[in-house]
């Protein structure tokens, strides 16, 4: 048995931003996935992911019981499965803010959910939200607390714009021009990154009255008018949005930052060679880059792992 295959995703602006209603735009990232296997001879790794699937089980169980509502499973079939030595066979690394979990949400959503809401229907806005808070219930499990857009980008493999807590929407970007020098690239910081003690630290900040006028004038401001400029193609604009946005990210998330690219990420704001903005919640995992020209921003973090997402 071999589920069908769910993609990672790339949350390119709005994070910690959409907490607090920042517009946000995720995308889908080909270049990792996952799939929901059945195998009676379990490696390892298999046998580590079994285990977790097995503890999921009893999660949803609880939750299906306390919202009956919002979400029921064939349970029967989804222990079985598990069971019968069921994992989930992923390339999406786990702690780089890519989405790893949002993969699995998605998979065990599409194969055991009953009265699904499927990719195929006239998705209103009602449906993409109905779906969104099934998600967030279904991955806090992981996080503790969960938006829910990770496993819905998974899971319809759109585009999603966020305006709003409760106004998201599939949309359309800019069609990728591989001749082109501008590039949205990940760098490897090496290390991966724990979203809950991040969502907490930021949370612990969001207590000072400047670290929230911050957030609303500066941070959310800039997100908004980024997500505002790439949907719309508008590159110039974007480039010095991003540059402001990478600024206030260096003076007030720092500890989100790994030690070790606070000089780089500063370098890139003085040149103006490239970007760098947070992917996820940070504290490791990817490093998010914009650049207008690729080759030389190749050529100056050549010490670094670059991955081309994006060209423009």
């Amino acid at each position: 048995m071999k589920g069908p295959l769910f993609y990672s995703k790339i949350l390119l602006f709005g994070e910690y931003g959409i907490i607090k209603d920042s517009k946000g735009l995720s995308i889908p990232y080909n270049f990792f996935k996952g799939a929901l296997k059945k195998d009676g001879n379990l490696s390892d790794e298999a046998l580590k992911s079994n285990g977790y699937l097995k503890n999921f089980v009893y999660y949803l169980e609880e939750l299906a019981a306390n919202d009956s509502e919002l979400v029921s499973f064939d349970f029967k079939k989804l222990k079985n499965d598990v069971d019968g030595g069921m994992y989930f066979d992923s390339s999406i690394p786990q702690g780089y803010g890519v989405g790893s979990s949002g993969a699995l949400v998605a998979a065990v959503y599409d194969k055991y959910a009953q009265d699904k809401i499927t990719v195929l229907e006239n998705l209103t806005r009602e449906k993409l939200l109905h779906l969104k808070a099934v998600f967030g219930k279904m991955e806090s499990f992981f996080h503790g607390k969960s938006s829910g857009l990770d496993p819905l980008n998974s899971y319809l493999s759109l585009p999603i714009l966020i305006n709003s807590q409760d106004n998201i929407e599939s949309t359309s970007i800019p069609s990728q021009n591989k001749e082109g020098k501008g590039a949205v690239f990940l760098l490897d910081s090496g290390a991966t990154g724990e979203t809950a003690p991040m969502v907490h630290l930021f949370m612990e900040k969001m207590k000072q009255e400047g670290f929230r006028q911050m957030l609303k004038n500066q941070f959310i401001k800039h997100t908004d008018a980024c997500v505002e400029d790439f949907i719309n193609g508008n590159m110039k604009s974007l480039f010095g949005n991003l540059k402001e946005l990478s600024h206030v990210v260096l003076d007030n998330f720092k500890p989100m930052i790994p030690a070790k690219f606070h000089k780089l990420w500063k370098q890139g704001i003085d040149t103006n060679d490239y970007y760098l903005k947070l992917c996820g919640s940070g504290g490791g995992g990817y490093i998010l880059g914009f650049t207008q020209d690729i080759d030389k921003a190749k050529n100056i973090l050549k010490d670094y792992k670059l991955e081309v997402v994006y060209n423009f």
